[in-house]
């Protein structure tokens, strides 16, 4: 009789992973937006596409992730969260009013950041969530790059996002909540007019993110309508330091009469506006007035107080809990939210020539 040494036993198979909604498109010839389209029985399918869909579900086996069914099983009751870094205060604060939604409705969340902001860490992170087991998935994470990569991802759990795009493909599976950051922009822009101010100058957030875009938009829509000209200082990121550094070279701008008032993309930058234009002995507002956008919980104590934005965090918290729970299979038009003005005393009538 033979004995077989343990070194020389064969080691064991790996069993098989099943097939993904991703086999299944490409078996099929059709995108994973389309498999999602057919296993969710929404429209707009033609009826050859969905046979063959259909048909290579048979002959793949495919079965549906129990993810994808979690918000009515509530296999985990954890719903993952997709952001940016802490440091980011828009998408902070609708981390932590999307986890107070959560709670509120007895979930838990698995938060998880980027390592990069670019497509391929996109993929990495919304992978790390689903092998994690998560019920549904909300992104905050408003870049341009993540929103490709969600596009391209091939996962078939319910997902929301919150990010202001403007051109969010029609019946897509993927849900959209987002506040009016075009809308918001114009508020500010046009309490400025109507103060008198014709020389408005943006100081704009940094390339690729959406929050930025629309706002420089609804910057550029009120200042064409009150028929003056849009100069635009681009700060390159959203932090006070890029403020102060665009506000330094602003300084001799506003001392020269050619800008009268800056709208902010964010109240960081507006306080490196503040401090660049003090450090210049220029009065805001009597010199130069300011509006920033987020209202910060200190906004109303910088010196002046600041004129912002206020967005309305815990509504979106609630509203992209409630689309995931309550409409993952029901996917529509994007639930948009509108920011509200808050005046203070960093904004007035521009000085008389």
């Amino acid at each position: 009789m033979t004995t077989v040494k343990p070194e020389q036993q064969e080691p064991a198979s790996t069993p098989p992973r099943p097939p993904s909604m991703a086999d299944v498109a490409g078996v099929a010839g059709v995108s994973h937006q389309t498999v999602s389209r057919v296993l969710n029985g929404l429209p707009n399918v033609r009826e050859g596409t969905r046979e063959r869909v259909l048909e290579a579900i048979d002959q793949l086996g495919y079965r549906r992730n129990r993810a994808a069914r979690a918000l009515v099983t509530a296999r985990t009751s954890t719903i993952g969260i997709l952001t940016v870094g802490s440091e980011f205060f828009g998408p902070q604060s609708t981390v932590l009013a999307v986890e107070a939604a959560a709670r509120a409705r007895g979930y838990f969340v698995s938060v998880t950041s980027l390592e990069r902001y670019d497509a391929d860490s996109a993929l990495v992170a919304l992978n790390h969530l689903v092998d994690q087991g998560v019920d549904g998935v909300v992104v905050v994470a408003p870049l341009e790059l993540v929103t490709e990569a969600i596009d391209d991802a091939a996962l078939s759990l319910p997902m929301v996002v919150v990010a202001a795009r403007p051109d969010v493909p029609a019946a897509d599976p993927v849900q959209y909540v987002f506040v009016d950051q075009r809308s918001g922009a114009r508020q500010a822009t046009d309490h400025l007019l109507g103060l008198g101010h014709r020389r408005i100058v943006h100081v704009s957030g940094p390339v690729g993110w959406f929050d930025a875009a629309e706002r420089l938009r609804g910057w550029r829509e009120s200042m064409a309508a009150a028929g003056c000209d849009a100069v635009e200082a681009a700060a390159g990121d959203w932090f006070a330091a890029s403020g102060f550094e665009v506000g330094t070279r602003l300084a001799r701008q506003v001392s020269a009469g050619e800008a009268t008032a800056v709208f902010a993309a964010n109240d960081y930058l507006a306080i490196g506006l503040l401090r660049a234009f003090w450090e210049a002995g220029l009065s805001v507002p009597d010199d130069v007035s300011v509006v920033g956008f987020d209202d910060l919980q200190s906004s109303a104590f910088f010196i002046p107080a600041l004129t912002t934005v206020r967005q309305p965090f815990a509504e979106v918290g609630r509203t992209a809990l409630a689309a995931l729970l309550d409409g993952a299979d029901a996917p529509g038009a994007p639930h948009v939210l509108t920011p509200s003005l808050v005046v203070r005393g960093s904004t007035g009538a521009p000085r008389a020539s």
